[in-house]
């Protein structure tokens, strides 16, 4: 995930970024392993067999504790309880809007014009009043607005499967990256934001990403064509990346290598999710303007 992580998505594992000729460490955390045979089947009863609200309430948690570990990072030292809150209170209205009929324009007013008093009462020195406000309202768009689109792809036709074949492809193209990465990475990816990662890495992480949009298509989500399949498969992969990316330009820039450690082996909650929160948005709004796919009535 992160360049100063010990495990990189799309890198190699080693102390060095990884150049042309060097030779990656084979070595594999178990952990990654325990927790996924743990996580996933829990995952996929609740989208497979609850209501849409099991799926809502799994992602306002997920969602939370994404957004604390942001906080904590942002915050630093800094104990700000008032916007912590606030910044919980806007993310869980997020991703709960379309059962409630929220706007986004009332919860967002509604919620700047919170962090303005915040900052307002705050006994921090001024420039941390400001940096602290942003850090809050950054958290809610960056985790809750993109994972709402979560809740909205379950409101699709046949909504349950196409949550699957977004995890799928997302954790597709995150093994694939890893396992690639780690075996034969040489090439460096992005070597300002994050060494470790790897052209090969990337190459390995689209070609599984692709290959299981394929199978999830054939067997699960028929409703999409082969060639939107294949083009999902690119689309999530990429921006994917990009959410790895952003991640771990955060990481770097406040110093830390992990955004948590809720999750044995993957780090924090929002160092799982960092893809998803790219991925999610990309498969919405592709099914919904360029396949036509209508909530239902």
């Amino acid at each position: 995930m992160d360049n100063l992580s010990p495990v990189d998505v799309y890198g190699s594992r080693g102390r060095g970024p990884t150049t042309p000729g060097s030779t990656p460490a084979r070595r594999f955390d178990a952990r990654r392993v325990y927790t996924a045979l743990i996580g996933i089947p829990i995952v996929y009863a609740i989208i497979r067999y609850l209501p849409s609200w099991g799926l809502t309430l799994l992602v306002i948690i997920g969602g939370a504790i994404a957004l604390l570990e942001l906080t904590r990072m942002g915050f630093g030292d800094r104990r700000n309880p008032a916007l912590t809150g606030l910044a919980l209170g806007l993310t869980a209205l997020l991703i709960v809007r379309l059962h409630w009929a929220f706007s986004i324009e009332a919860i967002l007013l509604s919620g700047l014009a919170g962090a303005l008093l915040a900052m307002l009462w705050s006994s921090n020195v001024i420039t941390s009043r400001f940096h602290d406000t942003a850090v809050a309202l950054f958290g809610p768009l960056y985790i809750g607005l993109t994972l709402s689109t979560l809740v909205s792809t379950r409101a699709l036709p046949s909504g349950e499967w196409l949550i699957v074949f977004i995890a799928l492809v997302t954790w597709a193209s995150d093994i694939g990256a890893y396992y690639a990465g780690t075996l034969w990475g040489r090439h460096p990816l992005a070597p300002s934001i994050s060494p470790k990662k790897s052209i090969e890495g990337l190459a390995g992480g689209l070609a599984l990403a692709m290959a299981v949009a394929l199978l999830t298509q054939l067997w699960l989500v028929p409703q999409l064509t082969m060639l939107h399949a294949l083009a999902l498969g690119l689309l999530m992969t990429g921006t994917g990346l990009v959410g790895d990316l952003c991640e771990s330009a955060i990481k770097r820039a406040v110093g830390v290598k992990d955004s948590g450690g809720i999750l044995p082996g993957h780090g924090g909650m929002l160092d799982r999710l960092d893809s998803l929160l790219f991925t999610a948005p990309t498969f919405y709004y592709y099914v919904t303007l360029v396949c036509g796919f209508s909530p239902l009535p």
